[in-house]
């Protein structure tokens, strides 16, 4: 069963909570917050996908709330319904222009809430799917290469504020063109997705991330991992590549192989991730050069 999406009611009535709770408590993951002075913190830690916002609480208004959200990076995308007794135009207004998606009137009605909640909930999960869509190649159903660009730069800053060792692995796939001439472009697009699948069967770590770089090359972030360590993966990858069969329509077997280039870098502010991917990419050229089917380092 799929995870229930979340949402947040922040309300100094107990009433309220307890009414909306029970109103949303079985389709959706409730968090309640009577306090509003640390809603911040709470919607940073348990970031939900929607947020439910009482405008009039003693601490801190609701509009003071919402800017406070908006402004905090964690929190700044969550979309926020307000609920309100106040029935004045120019109060909707104001919490529109402060950045609210949606208002639910007080006295509560079921159908409204239920209703207005869930189209909220629809449209996160859409851009969700969308933005997920954007990132995966469709192919090979592993991350493309504008994730790995946003990811490569996440893991970047993480290594030079930890002061950590961060490996890439360039890897193309040796012989590809000649494949594709052989048996085919269905055949070749074989070959890329059984790349693919030894990679995500290879890589076991969390953090270790695998993408399609562009045509027959693919790439591998490794934060956290020494020249050692980087070097052992990029083996182990090379050889599963070369042991893993590949069947064609007409029942025989084929293989690949695979080169690989590595590079290990402790960044810096004076390193830039364009000469990390540049050294990479000329580690991988000596592979092929010297031989194919082979791991070469920076």
């Amino acid at each position: 069963m799929a995870d229930k999406n979340s949402v947040m009611i922040i309300d100094d009535e107990k009433a309220n909570l307890f009414y909306l709770n029970h109103l949303l408590g079985v389709e959706y993951t409730i968090y309640l917050i009577r306090d509003a002075g640390e809603a911040v913190e709470r919607a940073k830690e348990y970031r939900p996908d929607l947020i439910l916002l009482d405008v009039v609480m003693p601490e801190m208004s609701g509009y003071d709330l919402i800017t406070a959200l908006k402004r905090t990076d964690e929190t700044r995308a969550i979309p926020v319904i307000f609920i309100t007794g106040l029935s004045d135009s120019s109060d909707e207004i104001k919490g529109l222009d402060l950045g609210a998606d949606d208002y639910i009137a007080k006295p509560f009605h079921d159908a409204i809430v239920k209703l207005r909640v869930r189209n909220q909930i629809k449209i996160v999960n859409q851009m969700r799917l969308i933005e997920r869509l954007s990132m995966i190649d469709q192919l090979t159903e592993i991350a493309n290469r504008r994730s790995f660009d946003s990811q490569i730069y996440t893991d970047w800053r993480m290594a030079i504020r930890s002061k950590t060792e961060i490996s890439l692995l360039m890897i193309d796939v040796d012989g590809f063109k000649a494949y594709n001439d052989t048996y085919g472009h269905q055949q070749g697009d074989a070959v890329l997705q059984t790349v693919a699948a030894v990679l995500k069967r290879t890589l076991f770590r969390a953090t270790d991330f695998a993408a399609r770089w562009g045509g027959e090359e693919f790439a591998v972030l490794l934060p956290m991992t020494d020249v050692q360590g980087a070097m052992a993966v990029a083996e182990a990858i090379r050889e599963n590549v070369e042991n893993t069969t590949i069947t064609c329509a007409d029942g025989t077997v084929t293989n690949v192989t695979v080169s690989i280039g590595v590079n290990t870098q402790v960044p810096s502010r004076d390193v830039s991730v364009t000469g990390f991917l540049s050294d990479a990419d000329k580690a991988l050229y000596t592979a092929k050069k010297t031989g194919k089917n082979r791991v070469c380092i920076a």
